[in-house]
Parts: C-alpha cells; sequence; structure tokens
C-alpha cells in the first residue's frame, strides 16, 4: 500500500478537524495530551472515522497483559526501514486514542496499534490488520478486564477466520487457544515467567502439567506449538535456524522476548532481522518506562509494573541488594480499585533491599510486605521516600497512575 493518502469524506475531515482542536484545548488546559477526548469527539462525528483512518495503512495491532506498549515502540522502529509508521507510542490504546494518533498522520504506510486487550476484537474489524502480536495473558484489573480466560475466549472468538498473520507466544497456554482459531499463525517461544494463570486448561479446564519449557493438558491434548521463532539467551532464532543478537537499552529478558516477537511481525513486512533488531537499539525509553532522572540530587531509575507478572519481572530486573527499591501503588480507576492482587506478588525477591512505601494504598501494600517479612518503611510521599533510602541509584517501581504521579514530580 501506498500510505493513507485517499481523500476522507467531508464528515471524516471536520471530525478529524474538531478532534485536533479538542486535543489541542486540552493539552493547553493542562489536562494530558488530549489524544482520548479529542479521538472521543471525533468518533462522535463519524463512528466510522477509525475503519477510514486505516483503510489504506498496513496495520499491525499488539495487544497484551504487559509487555504491549514497549513491543509496539520496538515493531515500529524495525518498520521504520520499510517506510513512514505511525503509532500510538505512548500507550493510548483504546478506540479513541487509537484514532486520535492514526488522525496525526498523512503520509504513513505502516500502522502500528497498542490495543488494550478487552478492544482487539472490535479495533481488528475496525482496521483489518495486516499482522496482530499477541504476547501474553495474565491477571490484571480484575475488577475492569474480568478473568483472563474471558480475555482469551473473546479473542479466540474475535479472531476466528482472521486474515490477518497472528504472531502469538506459543509459551503461554491462554494466548495459545485464543491465537488457534485463526488459521494463520507464527509461533514464538517468547517465555513465560508468570505462570500462575496457566495451568488449567483453557480448552478443557484439565490441569496442565509444565514439563520444562514444555506444557501440555493430559486430558484433551491440548498442546504447545512447535515455534518459528525463539528467544535464546541474548540471540533471535528465525526459522531458518539462524541466530541475530539481541542490542537493547531498555534492560531486562521480558525486553528480550518483546525484540523476539517484534523481529517476527517486522519479517511479515519483510524487513530482515538484522535490521529490525539492529533497528531497535535505538529503544531507550517508553513513555518514561526505565528513564533514569535525578531528583533531590538522587539518581531515580522509573520503573513501571501495574499486576504480579508486571511486578515480577521487573524485580528480575533492578540492580541487586542493597540497591535502594521504593514501591508506589494507587487503586484509582485507571489502575483498578482491586488490590487483592497484591498478595499474588512474591516479595521475597525483594529481599536485602532497603524499600520504601509510598501511593495511594501505601498500608494495602505495607500489610502484605509485613506479611512476607520484608523489612521497609511506609513514607507520605516520593520526598520523604528519597530522602529516607540510603545512598545508589533508587530503583522505582509503580503501577499506572502512581507512575504518573512520579513523572510529574521528578518533572519527566
Amino acid at each position: 500500500m501506498s500510505g493513507n493518502s485517499d481523500p476522507l469524506t467531508p464528515r471524516a475531515k471536520l471530525a478529524v478537524t474538531a478532534g485536533k482542536a479538542v486535543a489541542a484545548a486540552s493539552r493547553a488546559a493542562g489536562r494530558g495530551s488530549g489524544s482520548v477526548i479529542g479521538g472521543r469527539v471525533a468518533l462522535k462525528l463519524d463512528p466510522d472515522l477509525l475503519a477510514r483512518l486505516a483503510q489504506n495503512l498496513d496495520v499491525t495491532l499488539v495487544s497484551a497483559t504487559n509487555g504491549k506498549t514497549t513491543t509496539t515502540r520496538l515493531i515500529a522502529e524495525a518498520l521504520g526501514a520499510a517506510g513512514p509508521v505511525v503509532s500510538n507510542a505512548l500507550g493510548a490504546n483504546m478506540p479513541a486514542g487509537i484514532t486520535s494518533a492514526l488522525a496525526g498522520s498523512s503520509d504513513a504506510r505502516y500502522g502500528v496499534i497498542e490495543v488494550d486487550e478487552k478492544y482487539l476484537a472490535g479495533v481488528a474489524r475496525d482496521t483489518d490488520p495486516k499482522c496482530i502480536a499477541l504476547l501474553n495473558l495474565s491477571r490484571d484489573q480484575l475488577d475492569r478486564a474480568a478473568e483472563t480466560r474471558m480475555l482469551a475466549e473473546n479473542w479466540r472468538e474475535g479472531l476466528a477466520g482472521s486474515k490477518a498473520v497472528i504472531v502469538a507466544n506459543a509459551d503461554d497456554p491462554l494466548v495459545v487457544w485464543a491465537a488457534s482459531s485463526s488459521p494463520n499463525v507464527i509461533w514464538v517461544a517468547a517465555g513465560q515467567m508468570w505462570k500462575d494463570d496457566a495451568w488449567s486448561c483453557p480448552s478443557c479446564g484439565g490441569v496442565m502439567q509444565r514439563p520444562g519449557d514444555d506444557w501440555f493438558c493430559g486430558e484433551c491434548g491440548f498442546r504447545r506449538p512447535t515455534p518459528s521463532w525463539a528467544l535464546s539467551g541474548d540471540h533471535v532464532l528465525d526459522p531458518h535456524g539462524s541466530a541475530w543478537p539481541i542490542h537493547l537499552q531498555l534492560p531486562g529478558r521480558a525486553n528480550k522476548a518483546n525484540a523476539a516477537s517484534s523481529a517476527a511481525v517486522a519479517a511479515v513486512f519483510g524487513v530482515p532481522p538484522q535490521v529490525a533488531l539492529e533497528r531497535m537499539w535505538r529503544v531507550q525509553a517508553v513513555a518514561g518506562r526505565y528513564d533514569i532522572v535525578q531528583f533531590q540530587q538522587r539518581d531515580l531509575r522509573l520503573l513501571l509494573a501495574k499486576n504480579p507478572a508486571g511486578w515480577l519481572e521487573t524485580f528480575s530486573l533492578i540492580d541487586p541488594p542493597p540497591t535502594p527499591v521504593i514501591l508506589s501503588v494507587n487503586a484509582r480507576s485507571a489502575d483498578g480499585t482491586d488490590t487483592s492482587w497484591l498478595w499474588d506478588v512474591d516479595y521475597t525477591r525483594l529481599s536485602g533491599h532497603p524499600i520504601c512505601v509510598i501511593g495511594d494504598r501505601k498500608l494495602d501494600l505495607a500489610v502484605r510486605l509485613e506479611v512476607a517479612n520484608q523489612n521497609f518503611q511506609v513514607c507520605e510521599n516520593l520526598d520523604q521516600a528519597v530522602q529516607m533510602s540510603p545512598p545508589g541509584r533508587i530503583e522505582v517501581i509503580a503501577n499506572y497512575t502512581a507512575f504518573q504521579d512520579l513523572r510529574r514530580r521528578v518533572g519527566n
């Protein structure tokens, strides 16, 4: 496709103009980027606007519980080798935010779109994607997103018979079950650190057997597919058996897994793994994640993690003890108001770290850390937590709105 060059209808043009004006007014009023409210206004004026904006793009959708914003950024960087890319790089991942992002570019050839798990089927229907990347599914915002198997079932029904190439994680049983309804799937062995949402077979409800890296259901025969791409240490293995080195500025094994899935997506569009992976080096931080900032003459590394699987991955990439750690938890509507997930996290991995706890729900977290026999201090705010932290770079781990609060406080 040659890019988003076909003229929009007068109604669509009006919707785009109005949406941009409202977004600009929102920014001027200091109420954020304005992408969501701008998109809502635009879609009110033209309910088919998202489909119109996507019709001349080669679209890739990215959905998951964790890692979708980073993976979207990595794919967008990789596909930049083949032509101009438009993306919702800042993570506004529901239809309104996606519409705003696509309305901001008229010359793109590729659209790389992060999609909230609940909206994947609808956005796929509207955008007619060429590729869909499915990374993982685990418990998150239980009061909003519902139970994980229900999400997987929604994916499975929404993707049934899809013409898109599905790039899916072969190591996550829920993702495999969801993707298996599609006729064209590329399996990636991207790994699965958090397994506590994948002990029950999504197909029949039987108990999953998990010997080594394999998995299967002993009752119905549902089993791990053979991957054609794989993460192997610091390399991506392609379908021909070639090993391509991963060079990332982003930390942790999870981001290497994101890079492996991104390389598989890029290959769908003809971008060779070597080219894709080399371009991914350019990604230093994603919407503030992994940024190192100076605050009160201290270095703070900002880390976003918003559910048990995300906290587990984040604990694995922080500097070793006695590196100080600040944990911040809110439970506002954007986070999900149910904080029971805090009890699913293995806090023994923080043993030896001096811990300070802040955020709206700091006392909920304090009770959980007390039960886990961790040494910690409850602080009123970030300023006090930094003052009470011993010397050295501080790892700051926060869930969604707590992370936004932190970024505002440190001027990030």
